[in-house]
């Protein structure tokens, strides 16, 4: 693999151990760092393939380093905490992580999980930018342009509407939605979609050429007029 660094951020040792040995084993490059205020610097400096993030950490917390990561880069993350509250899971997948772990943990349950984290995020760069008529949207850059002018949009919100906007014309319920964008095991409610897609409405505004369309009874289609 060209890249196979992991950068690993947690304030317990034992566990970053544990997790550098076991990735290790699977030939990957292993970064590790114990601080909040130290992941964006080790991240700018390994430029790792994946990130794997405490949640509770001295410093920076967890989601401020989620957030700062997602304001200059796409790579995928991991969140690794205590924290099994469905709330804590719902903000971390909200601020775009990409999976969510409850401590404790198997570690060969965190290698599969970052494997297939991966796998979903190794599609080519052509796959991962798509555009309409005024509208482009790319999950490498997490933006959204709109006749020229960046959109101001939270993570979720971008990869639901690049998901929709790249299956143009096809129907999607709202379980099918939350399975592939919040996540294969996510528990949350449906409503969840739902104000998602009311707040890319808002932003994106109406449409001639292109538009989420509601498909009553089933869910949500992006549609461009032909």
């Amino acid at each position: 693999m060209e890249n196979n660094t992991i950068l690993v951020i947690d304030d317990d040792r034992n566990i970053l151990a544990i997790i550098e040995m076991y990735l290790r084993k699977e030939g990957y490059n292993v970064a590790c760092g114990e601080r909040g205020d130290d992941a964006l610097q080790l991240f700018r400096k390994v430029q790792p393939a994946l990130v794997v993030l405490d949640v509770m950490l001295p410093g920076l917390d967890g989601w401020e380093v989620l957030s700062k990561l997602r304001a200059e880069s796409g790579v995928p993350v991991i969140m690794l905490t205590a924290k099994g509250d469905t709330l804590d899971r719902v903000q971390g997948l909200d601020l775009g992580a990409d999976d969510y772990i409850v401590k404790p943990f198997d570690a060969k349950e965190l290698l599969a999980r970052i494997k297939a984290v991966l796998r979903r995020s190794a599609a080519p760069e052509s796959e991962r930018a798509i555009a309409f008529e005024g509208l482009s949207v790319s999950l490498d850059h997490y933006s959204v342009i709109l006749d020229g002018k960046q959109v101001e949009m939270p993570p979720k919100e971008i990869e639901l509407l690049f998901f929709l906007a790249a299956r143009e014309g096809k129907v999607f319920t709202r379980e099918q939605l939350l399975e592939q964008v919040w996540g294969f095991d996510f528990f949350g409610d449906s409503r969840t979609v739902d104000v998602h897609v009311k707040r890319i409405r808002e932003k994106l505004g109406e449409r001639d050429a292109w538009q989420i369309k509601t498909v009553w009874g089933v869910g949500y289609k992006f549609e461009a007029c032909k």
